[in-house]
């Protein structure tokens, strides 16, 4: 890994462990500005399974638990592009229920929401490129096209040599046929 990844990881995953270690440890203080979102996603989650949470500080405290350990993991450089979809899919509803710039009437607040808003979508975009980086190694879809290739010319060899040796053995059977005894 070069140096250069190594840092811009740091960097891009510092957020999340620190405010996912935060909100953990006291998740209480989000609950109000988290509810309407949880309230929307609860039955969902309902439907999908009934043992999931949806109590409001449970699910902060289950997403920052997620961001301390993906940030954690994609900061010492494990697991890289898992870990940095991970930290995409938290921040979704992180910044649709922390700065929602739509619902607010003062200017000065609605300013302040819409830059962390578009802060997070910038988040989100670093988190996307991490989750597509493949430290300049062939990605799974080269590979799997490179295999395939490979396994097609190694099938063609093989009827080529079925072929001839089939012939090999048919110019035998008729030469041993011509053979007295």
């Amino acid at each position: 890994m070069t140096p250069v990844r190594s840092l811009a990881r740091v960097m891009l995953s510092g957020i999340f462990v620190v405010s996912g270690y935060r909100n953990l440890r006291s998740p209480e203080r989000l609950a109000k500005k988290a509810e309407p979102v949880t309230d929307r996603v609860a039955p969902a989650m309902q439907k999908l399974n009934p043992r999931l949470p949806t109590d409001t500080v449970q699910l902060i405290r289950l997403n920052s638990a997620v961001q301390l350990g993906a940030g954690l993991m994609l900061a010492t450089g494990r697991l890289t592009r898992p870990a940095a979809l991970v930290l995409a899919g938290t921040i979704v509803p992180t910044t649709v229920a922390g700065h929602p710039f739509w619902n607010d009437e003062d200017p000065v607040t609605r300013d302040t929401n819409k830059v962390h808003f578009l802060k997070n979508l910038g988040l989100l975009g670093g988190l996307l490129l991490a989750a597509a980086d493949t430290e300049g190694k062939p990605g799974l879809r080269w590979r799997t096209g490179h295999r395939i290739g490979h396994s097609r010319r190694s099938m063609q060899r093989a009827v080529r040599t079925a072929r001839r040796e089939a012939r090999i053995a048919v110019r035998s059977a008729s030469t041993a046929r011509r053979l007295p005894g």
